[in-house]
């Protein structure tokens, strides 16, 4: 056993992935969250970094907007690439656990656990009991509340080539502990 400070390792690792602007923010005025960059490079990345044996831990909001747009993208003419509604549809088929005090089971989207308690205290169980990996998809706050209880093990950015200036809404990076 290591010193105080140290942490005990967890079977299971929680990787905080956020898209960013150059300028730290989440979103900007009439724009969504990833500005609406969807290459062909980066959602080959997605595929291949993404969804293999993940969990995906979501708060309330992002739950709405993504389960949204994976239905969107199912039912087909929406507007999306291919390449974007493989990826938003395929999000379907993986493991989602949502954290929210708002929402009612059972949730419609397929695949996604309802957890109305305390989000820090599921995720240490699951790191400590589960299997996998874990890692969150957009939510902010919760991401906060992860990093605050020290159950972060890594970060993945994706940094996309804009600057929201005067625009720019939820800064990703505010109220986070130095780490």
């Amino acid at each position: 056993m290591g010193a105080a400070s140290e942490r005990e390792p967890s079977p299971v690792e929680l990787m905080v992935d956020l898209i960013i602007s150059l300028d730290g923010c989440a979103s900007a005025e009439g724009w969504p969250g990833w500005w609406g960059l969807e290459g062909p490079e980066y959602l080959a990345w997605l595929e291949q970094e993404g969804h293999k044996e993940c969990t995906y831990l979501l708060g309330a909001n992002t739950y709405r907007l993504m389960s949204g747009m994976s239905e969107e993208a199912a039912a087909g003419g929406t507007g999306f690439s291919d390449e974007e509604g493989a990826s938003l549809t395929g999000l379907a088929a993986v493991p989602k656990v949502v954290f929210s005090s708002t929402l009612q089971g059972p949730l419609p989207w397929p695949n996604s656990t309802l957890v109305s308690g305390d989000a820090v205290g599921a995720v240490k169980d699951m790191k400590r009991n589960g299997t996998g990996r874990l890692s969150t998809l957009g939510s902010l706050s919760l991401c906060r509340s992860l990093l605050n209880a020290g159950l972060v093990d890594r970060f993945r950015l994706v940094v996309f080539p804009v600057i929201t200036g005067r625009t720019g809404r939820e800064r990703i990076f505010d109220g986070y502990p130095d780490v």
